[in-house]
């Protein structure tokens, strides 16, 4: 029995693991984690069927394009917060008990539920997968639920044989992860109900991750023409994109180095966006562990949502000289352009496809306004992560 215990923690630490795959991007330990990790994502990324688990289903480079995304943004903190609060607070209430030798506990959350810790885990691991939107850790959540309820049937027994005068009626006046009217009322007390519910909640969750993958792409702030399609990061630079994209193109640099026949997705960023990283190898000083700043953006992305609606997921953190640089030359934006191959193209959101495979080609930083180029760079073809797959938006 100790066995089976450890075997089901264990796949919760693997779930959270996945699911702080950003915080590990930031920490000497990456290439350990990712010599794990990133075969598993590469192997699932050969296949059709399964190169979705590595695709993300909501936007994490780009600023959340309309208000039912921000908000979904904004509920990821809340729930992943309000998630781990419940379990810590439980996790007092649990250890006070063992320490004082009261037995089980019944107060607080506890005289609703009998397993709030598992239910705050679960609220938590909800607002992960808002926050790093894998399709696969919306799948290991899924896992994680099912592992939580074994888990509990199996402490409810150890309860039951170690308090059986108190615990019984426990049992009965309360539910296991809600109230118990509204349990009574949507958890089936047969084992073939309790399949179809468990079923009906993976086809819901996997449902609403394509349907927010699908409406994110149709609400990305996109230009177009012909064969390039270019991505605002920041909203407020949607009109200088569109105003300035078709000059851009005509210019000597860009324009030699674009074939007719191949499709091509501009990223138009501010020069020390930090994120970029994720999209190409633009220069090492934008891998997230090696910035000095990014444990402390990690904390503020989670409990400063709203900044974010702004600014994007990470800021960006210009220096002083940058700052009087682009006060004095111009707004200087970088371009980074990615050549997509495997994709049919109808229209440009196509680009966006979960099968399309991206090649970073080069990038430009230059001033919009006179069109002077201050730098330029032919990428390597991996992202600053190698080859593990990244957000394409």
């Amino acid at each position: 029995m100790k066995k089976k215990r450890a075997i089901l923690s264990g796949a919760i630490v693997l779930y959270f693991i996945v699911c702080l795959e950003i915080l590990i991007m930031i920490s000497p330990f990456a290439g350990l984690f990712y010599s794990v990790f990133n075969p598993f994502l590469l192997e699932t990324a050969k296949y059709p069927a399964t190169k979705w688990l590595g695709s993300f289903y909501l936007p994490h480079m780009v600023v959340p394009p309309d208000d039912f995304l921000k908000f979904i943004r904004i509920m990821g903190s809340v729930l992943f917060v309000t998630g781990i609060a419940v379990f810590l607070t439980c996790a007092v209430q649990v250890y006070a008990n063992k320490f004082l030798r009261k037995g089980a506990v019944s107060k607080g959350l506890y005289s609703f539920i009998r397993h709030p810790q598992y239910a705050g885990l679960g609220v938590a691991g909800i607002g992960l997968s808002i926050l790093w939107p894998r399709f696969l850790v919306a799948v290991l959540w899924l896992v994680m639920i099912l592992i939580y309820y074994f888990l509990s049937k199996d402490e409810e027994r150890r309860m039951l044989n170690e308090h059986p005068a108190t615990y019984k009626p426990y049992m009965e006046r309360t539910g296991m992860f809600l109230p118990k009217k509204i349990e009574g009322l949507i958890f089936p007390s047969t084992v073939i109900g309790k399949l179809v519910l468990f079923a009906s909640i993976c086809a819901f969750t996997i449902a609403a991750a394509f349907h927010l993958r699908d409406h994110t792409v149709r609400h990305l702030p996109l230009w177009n023409d012909t064969n390039v399609v270019a991505l605002a990061i920041l909203p407020d630079d949607l009109e200088k994109m569109e105003h300035r994209m078709g000059d851009i193109l005509k210019t000597e640099e860009v324009k030699t180095r674009l074939q007719d026949n191949e499709y091509y997705l501009v990223y138009f960023l501010p020069p020390d966006y930090v994120m970029q990283g994720l999209i190409a190898d633009t220069g090492g000083e934008w891998k997230l562990y090696k910035n000095r700043h990014a444990l402390r953006m990690f904390i503020d992305w989670i409990i400063h949502p709203f900044s974010h609606l702004k600014e994007g997921r990470h800021a960006t953190h210009a220096s002083a000289d940058h700052v009087g640089q682009s006060m004095t030359a111009g707004v200087e934006r970088r371009l980074v352009f990615v050549r997509v191959d495997n994709v049919s193209i109808g229209k440009p959101s196509d680009l966006f496809s979960i099968n399309a495979v991206r090649i970073p080609e080069f990038m430009i930083d230059m001033d919009i306004h006179s069109l002077s180029i201050h730098n330029f760079r032919e990428l390597p073809r991996d992202t600053g992560w190698g080859t593990v797959p990244t957000p394409i938006f």
